[in-house]
């Protein structure tokens, strides 16, 4: 085995266990609410499993980026674009970006989120690879915020937080070119 894949598997990751344990809180938050009875909290055990699942694929995705690399901006950049995505799915699913979580525009999201992951498997996770990835993934955002200006009839806050969005996308390929 090549040393650089013996290494590649040992690195360690300091902050994994907070992660996981941040996690876990996110996800106890509401349920503590519910126990609590708190007026307008009311999530089903479908609620609990997506929240769950959506978590957990963002931290496997920060520990896959913590293995791949040791270098502080690559991982900073991963994480911050794990996050980014489990942000988007997170806000679309709740409450939709554009309009309510119904409104079929907000379909147009999971284009960024394939920008994103497609970029980074062409990219074999490299940093150079992984930064045009990352920014082509908030180009995208930038165009899903131009076809809503275009389309009409969404408020202004929306279409400034869909423009917002695209920021981490950016500052995570600076991030991954620095990690050259």
């Amino acid at each position: 085995m090549p040393v650089s894949h013996a290494v590649r598997r040992s690195r360690s990751n300091p902050l994994s266990p907070w992660l996981w344990f941040a996690a876990a809180g996110l996800l106890a938050l509401p349920a503590i609410g519910m126990w609590l009875d708190r007026p307008g909290l009311h999530w089903t055990p479908l609620d609990f499993i997506v929240m769950g699942l959506l978590l957990a694929t963002a931290c496997g995705l920060y520990e896959l980026g913590a293995r791949l690399s040791g270098n502080r901006a690559f991982r900073a950049a991963f994480g911050l674009a794990a996050l980014t995505g489990f942000l988007t799915i997170w806000v679309n699913l709740a409450v939709g970006m554009l309009g309510s979580e119904g409104d079929q525009a907000n379909l147009m999201f999971a284009g960024v989120l394939a920008v994103a992951a497609v970029g980074s498997i062409v990219a074999r996770f490299r940093p150079v690879g992984m930064a045009w990835a990352m920014a082509l993934a908030g180009l995208a955002q930038l165009a899903v915020a131009g076809v809503a200006v275009a389309a009409g009839g969404y408020r202004p806050h929306e279409l400034a937080l869909i423009a917002c969005f695209a920021l981490p996308w950016l500052v995570s390929a600076l991030l991954f070119a620095k990690a050259k």
